[in-house]
């Protein structure tokens, strides 16, 4: 048998057996001989066995036999091959007249009598090609073992290729599958583990045919001498000697069919072959399906993701009324220069929103800088927000530019605009006007080129009216005002954003989770999400960490019953359901309330009564009279 001795760099000597047609050498695990030498690419060589010799070459590596360079080499007893630190001493002094093929002379087989055909039969062989099989077998089960958890179809029909190539000695291998009754090439591959081009045309029809008419397996030792065959135009044209074709069945139907070929007379297939490439196509069909099957899953995983796609805009996840109306309104103020206002509680994403604007704006190009008014000291935010020159207060020891200045050519996000100091509003309202900026300590203006966008939790109407917030600030700031709703009123949404957290984080915790259960479902649209998103993200990120089945319950969300909000009875359901559908509306028609009254088809005077209700549960003032209000 026909061994390396292999030296690697740190000194560590073995020797492996070439048991193999093509045998792989490199620094990757998933080679025959793995080099453990940092100099070695990870497929550095293939060792090959044509029946008569062994050839080194290269797989893009450079390497030496006996001190000198070779891009192949055929090898004798004594070789040395060197490839980056690495020595590979070749051997076959006790190699086998036939090494891969060990054959029995005709005439000193001994077949058994038939009286002891069923107790002696194993003496028909030799204990080397019994050895020789159940090796076969053995690497049939780990190659399916190692297969078993591939899912790429495109690698596992190569790899199936590959293997019933060299198991089976043939010079080339196609894999056919049925579609649509008709038999379609979908991997072909040679012995050097190579794709061939125009497989179609390597290919005897009439072998192929015969084979899918008959369902059987065939082996043809020299198809130009078989009867029938030999006449066929295929056969001729392509020269094809010895041959071998088994149908791939699954559940009693033909699914496909393996056809290996040997170019040489000299290597016809033998019956022994035709068994083993059968067992193999058996095993190559479960392989195809577990496969197939997972790829089926991942279509139907993709058709979910593009459907998760179709309820984004942009990196926001969402597809209620409430955020179609917002991403109609942002497709019309991007593309503009104007001051945008978002207004919404915390947690609802108003940072996404804002950065959304700038994304789809003619500053995309330009910086996105972002301050957060409420998180900065009073006595530093005008510093942070407009630069200070050296020496302009203690500790101020260079002239360092300020948010204004970083964001020329871009947006500045202002958020948390409604915890800005009363003093500071000023020169903030005097920089939006003149669009020109003093660094503390300065009198000299820098002109900015920027685009303001503002957010705040707090209602600015009623900061104005507490006299906490400049009323011409305000108008400054909300040229156009974009309100985000809170999760609660999002309706599947907080699913939607529940399986996007819960997909994001699976994959960054390596977490079993995938999804939830119908009760964590229902518990999710019933809870009322105080914290908005920033709440459902942080609680998902828990329970995907903490998770130990694949599904997520309430408990793992922490939405249990005395957490959620209490069932409301029917008829308040119904005048809270009114209430919201026709804010809905009035908001849609800009507080139009005539407009209102027409678009739901009730009195006028119906809309009023609801106006001056909502009024008087904001001042805790009598409620109107309920008489002949229509119901919606």
């Amino acid at each position: 048998m026909a061994s390396l001795t292999v030296r690697t760099p740190d000194g560590k000597v073995r020797t492996v057996s070439l048991l193999k047609r093509i045998t792989s050498l490199g620094r990757g695990s998933d080679n025959d001989v793995p080099l453990e030498d940092a100099g070695v690419p990870a497929s550095a060589l293939h060792v090959t066995f044509d029946g008569t010799r062994y050839e080194v070459g290269s797989l893009g590596a450079t390497f030496h036999v006996n001190g000198k360079r070779r891009d192949n080499h055929a090898l004798s007893t004594g070789d040395v091959v060197k490839v980056g630190g690495t020595e590979l001493t070749f051997s076959r002094e006790d190699a086998p007249r036939e090494p891969i093929r060990r054959e029995v002379p005709e005439r000193e087989v001994t077949l058994p009598s038939a009286s002891t055909a069923s107790s002696d039969s194993h003496t028909a062989e030799l204990p080397g090609v019994v050895g020789r099989e159940l090796v076969l077998l053995k690497r049939l089960t780990a190659f399916s073992e190692r297969l078993f958890g591939s899912y790429d179809v495109d690698r596992i029909l190569e790899s199936l290729l590959d293997e019933a190539i060299e198991v089976t000695r043939a010079d080339k291998g196609f894999l056919i599958l049925m579609e649509s009754g008709e038999p379609r090439v979908k991997a072909a591959r040679n012995v050097a583990r190579e794709n061939i081009e125009d497989a179609v045309e390597k290919l005897s029809d009439s072998i192929i045919s015969k084979v899918v008419k008959d369902q059987k397996a065939i082996i043809v030792a020299d198809a130009l001498d078989a009867p029938e065959f030999k006449a066929s135009e295929s056969v001729v044209n392509l020269k094809v000697h010895s041959v071998m074709c088994v149908p791939v069945m699954h559940k009693g139907d033909l699914f496909g069919v393996l056809y290996v070929g040997n170019d040489r007379l000299v290597n016809r297939f033998e019956p022994k072959s035709l068994d083993m490439l059968t067992v193999f196509a058996a095993q190559a069909s479960l392989l195809l399906q577990n496969a197939l099957l997972v790829n089926d899953l991942k279509l139907d995983n993709t058709e979910l993701r593009r459907k998760l796609e179709d309820q984004r805009y942009g990196d926001i996840v969402g597809s209620c009324q409430g955020m179609r109306d917002v991403y109609k309104r942002l497709d019309k103020i991007a593309p503009t220069d104007i001051s945008v206002l978002i207004t919404g509680e915390t947690g609802t994403g108003k940072e996404l929103i804002a950065r959304e604007i700038h994304r789809r704006s003619p500053r995309t190009k330009g910086p996105f800088i972002t301050v957060n008014c409420g998180a900065i000291p009073e006595n530093l935010l005008e510093s942070e927000l407009f630069g200070h020159a050296k020496g302009a207060f203690t500790g101020a020891v260079a002239t360092r530019p300020g948010k204004f200045q970083a964001a020329i050519g871009g947006t500045l996000f202002l958020d948390e605009i409604g915890e800005m100091p009363l003093q500071l509003q000023v020169k903030l309202l005097r920089a939006l006007q003149d669009k020109v900026v003093y660094k503390v300590g300065e009198n000299r203006g820098e002109p900015v080129d920027i685009r303001v966008v503002a957010a705040t939790n707090k209602i600015l109407e009623e900061e104005v009216k507490r006299n906490t917030f400049r009323e011409d600030l305000y108008y400054r700031l909300n040229v156009v005002t974009v309100k985000l709703p809170p999760l609660r009123e999002r309706g599947e949404d907080v699913i939607v954003l529940g399986r996007f957290f819960l997909q994001k984080y699976a994959r960054e915790f390596n977490s079993k989770a995938r999804g939830f259960t119908p009760a964590a479902a229902v518990s999710m649209k019933k809870y009322g999400w105080p914290g908005n998103i920033r709440e459902l993200e942080n609680r998902l990120k828990k329970a995907v960490v903490l998770a130990d089945k694949p599904l997520l319950g309430a408990d793992d969300l922490d939405l249990k019953p005395e957490n959620l909000e209490p069932i409301m009875p029917l008829l308040q359901a119904k005048e809270e359901f009114q209430k919201r559908y026709i804010n809905e509306v009035l908001a849609r028609n800009n507080g139009n309330r005539t407009k209102t009254a027409k678009d739901l088809g009730v009195d006028p005077r119906t809309i009023f009564r609801h106006l001056e209700k909502l009024e008087a549960e904001k001042t805790g003032g009598p409620l109107p009279p309920d008489e002949n209000e229509e119901l919606l």
